[in-house]
């Protein structure tokens, strides 16, 4: 964001200031960290992922909220509609529940032997319902058989991947919900040392997990500051549409594959925008 906010001719302690706080995964402390930077009189609240949203929503009507990598802002109530946001929000939606069905789609196509797939999920993050929904129709669509594991902090890791491999299921799927973005490296260890197949995020692969499929965090806070430039200069956030991404990167890692003696479909490896050898 501040790469794209220098691109528009914004200097960082003269034309502008960023003022950064960070929950650390910990959703219960959003409200009051909102709550403070709005008492900062902010002329831009930018709010990353649906909980963060959710607290500024809740912490200011007044002042402009740009959202970043949230779901489906119209189905969680965050905006009234795509073309016309209406109220103090507007940013950019990845539709997280249409990316997380291409995840089920990407991992039948790579591994066609997986019909029992494990799902990871935050029950406190606000888009479960809307992915739950997206998920659960791809897996009917793929004849899977889609199980999922609630996880509330990591020191519950463990205990899921036990609870995986006692049922004995042939795949996971890791949330990009913030909880487990943190950790991908740790989940992409465990994937691997119980050899699951494993899918999630373009991230989630890098650090190790098998197939990666989404948009790219950087970019959509790049584009972020447009939001964040236009508000600056008058535009009012219920005249900003909010933006979807047009850009989808496919990441196979090949080393997690080879050490899972998985054969990865030529069809599959030459749509990939990205082979990790």
């Amino acid at each position: 964001m501040r790469a794209g906010l220098r691109d528009s001719g914004y200097v960082e302690g003269k034309s502008i200031l960023i003022e950064i706080r960070a929950a650390d995964g910990h959703y219960e402390r959003l409200p009051e960290i909102a709550a403070t930077l709005v008492r900062l009189e902010i002329d831009v609240l930018v709010a990353f992922g649906s909980k963060a949203t959710a607290a500024a929503k809740d912490a200011t009507t007044t002042v402009p909220v740009v959202f970043v990598s949230v779901g489906d802002p119209v189905a969680l109530g965050y905006v009234r509609d795509l073309a016309r946001p209406g109220g103090n929000l507007t940013g950019l939606a990845t539709m997280g529940n249409d990316i997380a069905a291409k995840w089920l789609e990407q991992l039948k196509e790579a591994v066609p032997r997986v019909i029992r797939v494990a799902a990871t999920t935050n029950p406190v993050n606000p888009s479960n319902m809307p992915t739950r929904e997206a998920t659960l129709g791809a897996a009917m669509r793929l004849g899977l058989d889609l199980k999922r594991y609630e996880v509330r902090e990591p020191k519950e890791f463990d205990r899921v991947f036990s609870e995986m491999v006692k049922v004995r299921v042939d795949a996971v799927m890791v949330s990009s919900d913030t909880l487990f973005r943190s950790h991908y490296n740790e989940l992409a260890a465990l994937a691997a040392t119980n050899r699951l197949p494993s899918v999630g995020s373009k991230e989630y692969a890098e650090a190790g997990g098998l197939i990666g499929y989404s948009v790219d965090d950087a970019e959509l806070f790049r584009r972020g500051a447009y939001f964040v430039d236009r508000i600056l200069k008058g535009t009012r956030p219920s005249d900003l549409p909010i933006e979807r991404p047009t850009r989808f990167e496919l990441v196979i890692n090949m080393r997690t594959a080879k050490a899972l003696d998985i054969r990865i479909p030529q069809s599959v490896l030459i749509r990939a925008d990205r082979v990790i050898e």
